[in-house]
């Protein structure tokens, strides 16, 4: 028993020992083998487009957008009663009428025999006072006999003669006179309205009646709007209206027809849409070939800006930083402040004139990033030139 245990140990202890053996060898033929040299990774710099950066004045614009609107449109009433006549021109939509032509006339037999009437009466009148005028206001007497001898019941009443003295003035006053006298000139601004004359040139966009039709007073006709002359109706956010005053102008352009148009802003609204926040702002603009209801886009003249750059809008971090690019090596986030958003652009000052600014995308980029500028060819060193000039036009949104 004693025999079997001191065997197990030595076996024990000649496994250690040929374990020992075989790491320590292990080292030694490993020290034995060359290292193989390290090869050192260059670090890569990416290359940035960069514009550098002049400062000046940027003359800037607003956009806007609406529909055309008649500048002059008037609905047609009439104020008597009576059937419609012929008057040579259609009575439909769509018909020229100049200024100062008919529209339509009304007939007046009734109301012109009625004022016939009204004057005979008047005549008569003044003919039974003339034999009192010849005894009592002889100096009166040839005035008013001029009168008698010029009446005609078919021509505009003319005014009576001035009485000479006010004894003179209440005689006549006393025989009812004038009040026949006006009565009449009511009669005759009354037969007036029976023809419906232009007041400016224009066609007809609305017709409520026909020819031969009996119409009443107070019934509306129908409607009539000018040509050539329109107002676009624009409504601008009230964070750009400070950017607009009255007379400044306006380029204007269609989507569905050729052609552009100057404009001049006539009147902006002191009204806010609670909703939206915006204010509407009157165009008006002249041509042949607009029409009511044409929808237009326009560049509005804004003010200028001093001082300031324009960069692409998606160059801006946050909106508030964009990068630079330090000593021709280093990325750097640089602070700006935004002066004017546009639809594509911005308006930003705080960058130094000579300032590289970065215009291309970068990927990973961050700030202290190791860069080189990118060589411009002379196309894009034009270019740059063209974009830096002193001063600069951009639309506003």
């Amino acid at each position: 028993m004693k025999k079997r245990t001191v065997n197990n140990f030595l076996k024990a202890l000649l496994g250690i020992f040929i374990i020992a053996v075989g790491y320590f060898g292990m080292g030694y033929l490993s020290s034995l083998k060359e290292e193989a040299p390290k090869r050192d990774t260059p670090k890569r710099v990416k290359a940035v487009d960069t514009r550098t950066i002049t400062n000046g004045a940027v003359a800037t614009t607003l956009d806007v957008q609406g529909r055309l609107q008649a500048y002059n449109k008037i609905a047609l009433f009439s104020e008597v009663g009576g059937a419609v006549e012929e008057t040579g021109r259609p009575l439909k939509p769509g018909t020229y009428i100049p200024r100062g032509h008919v529209i339509l006339r009304i007939d007046d037999d009734e109301a012109r025999l009625n004022l016939q009437a009204q004057k005979a009466n008047l005549l008569n009148s003044i003919a039974q006072i003339m034999p009192d005028l010849k005894i009592d206001y002889g100096e009166s007497f040839g005035a008013w006999e001029r009168y008698l001898d010029s009446f005609n019941v078919d021509a505009p009443l003319p005014a009576l003669p001035e009485a000479v003295n006010q004894r003179e003035k209440l005689f006549i006053a006393g025989r009812n006179l004038y009040s026949q006298y006006y009565n009449i000139k009511g009669l005759e601004e009354r037969l007036s309205k029976y023809v419906l004359y232009a007041p400016f040139s224009g066609v007809l966009t609305q017709v409520m009646i026909d020819r031969g039709a009996v119409v009443r007073a107070g019934q509306q006709l129908g409607e009539l709007m000018a040509t050539g002359y329109f107002e676009l109706v624009a409504t601008v956010p009230l964070s750009d209206l400070s950017y607009l005053q009255t007379g400044g102008k306006v380029q204007l352009h269609s989507e569905d027809i050729d052609g552009e148009w100057t404009g001049e802003i006539r009147r902006i609204s002191n009204q806010i849409d609670a909703g939206s926040q915006t204010v509407q702002v009157y165009i008006g603009v002249s041509g042949e070939e607009l029409r009511e209801g044409m929808y237009l886009r326009g560049a509005a003249a804004a003010r200028t800006m001093e001082n300031v750059v324009e960069i692409d809008r998606s160059l801006l971090l946050d909106e508030r930083e964009v990068y630079v690019v330090r000593d021709d090596t280093l990325l750097q986030r640089q602070p700006v402040t935004v002066r004017k958003f546009n639809r594509r652009t911005a308006i930003v000052d705080g960058l130094a004139d000579g300032t590289e600014l970065v215009t291309g995308t970068v990927p990973g980029a961050f700030d202290g990033m190791r860069v080189k500028i990118q060589d411009r060819n002379p196309e894009d060193a034009v270019e740059t030139a063209a974009k830096e000039a002193p001063v600069t036009r951009t639309s506003l949104k």
